[in-house]
C-alpha cells in the first residue's frame, strides 16, 4: 500500500509516552477516577484544556511565531469533517471554490457531497513546478464567472498534498491580495504543517495575516488535524480555526454532529501539554521523515525516476512520463494498471489529483 499517506514513523514515541503516563487514560487504574466526569456530556465547545493544548500545539508546530486563540478552536471528526463543516458555514449549494491542481482527490467528497459546493480547478503545471500564480487564479475565476458560477472562495493545501511543496511568504501574500480584491474566502488546509523535513521553515497563513494590515480577517480560515502531524488518523481529531466570529459560532453549533470523543480530548490534552514530549516528538519526526524521504527518492533516482523536489508531507510526486506508451490520461491509466496488477503496488495516478499533465504519480514514502 503506497497510495495512503499514513505517518507511522513515530508511533513508538507516542506509545512510550502513554506507557509513562497511564493517568492520562480514564481506562487505566491511575486515571479511572475521572471516568464518570469524562464519560458524561461535555460542552460542545470541547474540553477547555483540550482547546488550550491544541492552540498551543498549533503555535509550536509553526515555530512559535504566531499564537492561536483557544476560543477560535472548533472541533470536527478529522480533516474530512472539518472541510465539510467550513463549507456548510461559508457556501450555499451551487457555490464554488477555486482549488489549485493537482489537489487531494477526496476534496470532491469532503467539500461537495452533502453541501452541494462545486470545485473549480486552477490549472498548474510542471513549467514552474506546479506553483500557484495569480494569472492562473484570475483565469479560473473569470471562466467561472462567465459560466454563471458564484465563486465563494479559494482552498489551498500548504504543505501540498500531493506535491509535498510549501508556499513561500510572498505567494501567500499574493493569495491574500487576490481574495481581498474579489471579496472571497480563503481556506488553508495545513494538516501537514509538522511534516516538514527541509531546511526552510513552514510559513503558515496565520503568520502572513499578522503582517498584512489591510487584510479582511473575516475571509480567512484554517483547517488542521492531528492525523498526519501526529500520525493519529483513527482519533478523528479535526480542527477549524477561523478569524471570523460568525463562522466560529456557526461551526460550534454544527460541530455537535462530529465531535471528538471526550476520552480522546482528555488523553491528548495531557500529551500535548507536555512541552518536553512535544519538542522531542516534532524534532524526531522531522528527522525520520527526512531519512525516509531521502532513501526513497535516492532509490528512485538510481533506476532513472525523477521526482518533484519537496520538503514536506508523507509522499513524493513521481514523474513516470517517459514510461507512458502515449502521453494521455488513457496512457497514464494503462501504466497504473500495470503497477497495481503486475507489480502489486498501490500508487495514485496524477489524473486522480486533477493533474493537467499525464504521467505524474503520487506515492507514499
Amino acid at each position: 500500500q503506497m497510495g495512503l499517506a499514513e505517518n507511522q514513523l513515530s508511533v513508538d514515541s507516542i506509545i512510550d509516552w502513554i506507557e509513562k503516563h497511564p493517568e492520562a487514560s480514564i481506562c487505566n487504574p491511575e486515571g479511572v477516577h475521572m471516568f464518570k466526569d469524562i464519560a458524561n456530556f461535555q460542552d460542545y465547545h470541547g474540553l477547555p484544556e483540550f482547546r488550550q493544548a491544541i492552540a498551543k500545539f498549533m503555535g509550536r508546530v509553526r515555530g512559535g511565531r504566531v499564537a492561536f486563540d483557544p476560543d477560535r478552536i472548533v472541533m470536527s471528526g478529522g480533516a474530512t469533517g472539518a472541510n465539510e463543516l467550513i463549507m456548510f458555514c461559508l457556501a450555499d449549494p451551487g457555490d464554488a471554490f477555486l482549488v489549485p491542481s493537482p489537489y487531494y482527490p477526496a476534496f470532491y467528497r469532503d467539500l461537495g457531497w452533502r453541501t452541494g459546493v462545486q470545485i473549480v480547478p486552477v490549472d498548474c503545471d510542471s513549467s514552474n513546478n506546479f506553483q500557484i500564480t495569480k494569472g492562473a487564479l484570475e483565469a479560473a475565476y473569470d471562466k467561472a464567472q462567465q459560466n454563471g458560477i458564484n465563486v465563494k472562495g479559494l482552498i489551498i493545501t500548504n504543505p501540498s498534498n500531493p506535491l509535498g511543496t510549501t508556499l513561500d511568504r510572498e505567494t501567500l501574500k499574493s493569495l491574500l491580495s487576490f481574495i481581498n480584491e474579489k471579496n472571497i474566502h480563503i481556506v488553508c488546509d495545513e494538516i501537514y504543517a509538522a511534516t516538514i523535513f527541509g531546511s526552510e521553515n513552514f510559513v503558515s497563513i496565520s503568520e502572513v495575516v499578522e503582517e498584512v494590515m489591510d487584510c479582511n480577517r473575516d475571509l480567512i480560515h484554517i483547517v488542521y488535524s492531528l492525523s498526519k502531524d501526529m500520525g493519529l488518523p483513527g482519533f478523528r481529531v479535526g480542527i477549524v480555526y477561523s478569524y471570523n466570529d460568525a463562522v466560529v459560532n456557526c461551526g460550534r453549533k454544527m460541530s455537535s454532529f462530529g465531535l471528538v470523543s471526550s476520552q480522546t480530548q482528555y488523553l491528548l490534552a495531557s500529551m500535548l501539554s507536555d512541552e518536553e514530549f512535544v519538542e522531542d516528538f516534532l524534532a524526531g519526526s522531522s528527522k525520520r521523515l527526512k531519512k525516509r524521504h531521502g532513501v526513497f527518492t535516492k532509490g528512485l533516482e538510481q533506476i532513472g525516476i525523477s521526482c518533484l523536489e519537496s520538503k514536506a508531507g508523507l509522499f513524493v510526486w513521481m514523474n513516470l512520463r517517459h514510461l507512458l506508451k502515449e502521453q494521455t490520461n488513457d496512457g497514464e491509466m494503462a501504466l497504473w494498471r500495470v503497477i497495481v496488477n503486475d507489480v502489486k503496488l498501490n500508487v495514485s495516478p496524477g489524473s486522480s489529483f486533477h493533474c493537467v499533465e499525464p504521467g505524474w504519480f503520487s506515492v507514499s514514502s
